[in-house]
């Protein structure tokens, strides 16, 4: 499993306390809110991102995994599966 930060721009109130404790995945924007650019996060930095996780006062810093498929594209839950041209009726 990778593990990848996302930030939450709806209950973030920029405070910066993300990037202050994990400046090597959080940069902030002119307005202090924070840039993640959604790249795997490095085994030496999850127990930082965690510790970044937990001191965020509103909880918009989240810290999720996602499985190893490069080629797998994500979908909406309940979005309609796509069509396999190839099926035979």
């Amino acid at each position: 499993m990778n593990r990848h930060l996302r930030v939450n721009p709806i209950t973030c109130e920029a405070h910066g306390m993300c990037a202050e404790l994990l400046p090597e995945m959080v940069g902030l924007d002119e307005w202090g809110y924070p840039i993640v650019d959604g790249r795997r996060l490095p085994e030496e930095l999850v127990e930082h991102a965690e510790r970044a996780v937990r001191a965020c006062p509103t909880f918009a810093l989240l810290l999720q995994q996602r499985a190893d498929h490069p080629h797998r594209q994500a979908r909406r839950p309940g979005a309609p599966q796509p069509k396999n041209s190839s099926a035979v009726a």
